[in-house]
């Protein structure tokens, strides 16, 4: 299957990066969304890093009366665990697989984040890849596909460092579906730093200082 090539805003911290972190956004965003957190996450003794930020393809979104907009996979109804959108997510992986490989080709290693449905896809992408990861960070989200993405698991995956966050307020992707999520990662395995924070459906700073502390052992150790 020829899959599309995604385009996307690139901000380089210094000369010849050798680690890149690719960043995926929520729906109706795009790849500018989280620009400005690289100069909140960075710190003094980081090497370079190169960001990249992929915009989502333009598509149709039904619980949003089929309006067109930047999206992941299609969202099909108010109770996201439910009736998903499941040829979408995996365009999606194999997109952003696409993209991993580029920079991967390039002589750079290569963490995944996402915030919302971006992070929904980063726990697909992360869990049944075999390209190597540094490991992945995942903000106000959950594992679509549940059950089938952990069965199709990758072993490898196991290893990954895993940061999870959320909002206990978050009336968009309720924390209790992101605590789900976890459980159903843990319960396999999986190692997780969970974070959970007094906010809605959003990036607070103190989340961003708590992920810059989680970073820094996966880009200076």
């Amino acid at each position: 299957m020829e899959v599309e090539a995604l385009s996307a805003v690139v901000r380089e911290t210094g000369p010849d990066p050798t680690l890149s972190i690719v960043w995926l956004h929520g729906l109706g965003a795009d790849g500018h969304d989280f620009e400005g957190i690289v100069p909140e996450l960075l710190r003094p003794d980081w090497p370079a890093v190169r960001f990249v930020f992929p915009h989502a393809p333009t598509r149709a979104v039904s619980v949003n009366g089929g309006m067109r907009m930047r999206a992941w996979y299609d969202i099909l109804g108010m109770d996201l665990a439910s009736r998903q959108d499941e040829s979408g997510i995996r365009q999606s992986i194999a997109q952003i697989e696409q993209l991993i490989a580029a920079e991967q080709a390039a002589g750079r290693k290569v963490l995944l984040a996402g915030f919302s449905q971006g992070g929904a896809v980063t726990l697909a992408v992360g869990l049944t890849t075999h390209l190597p990861l540094l490991g992945l960070v995942v903000l106000s989200s959950y594992l679509p596909l549940d059950l089938k993405l952990l069965d199709e698991a990758a072993e490898q995956s196991l290893q990954l460092p895993l940061f999870m966050a959320h909002g206990r307020f978050d009336p968009v992707v309720p924390q209790a579906l992101g605590e789900l999520s976890r459980d159903r990662l843990r319960a396999r395995g999986y190692q997780i730093d969970w974070q959970s924070y007094p906010m809605a459906h959003q990036v607070s700073l103190e989340e961003i200082g708590a992920l810059s502390d989680w970073l820094q052992a996966r880009l200076t150790g």
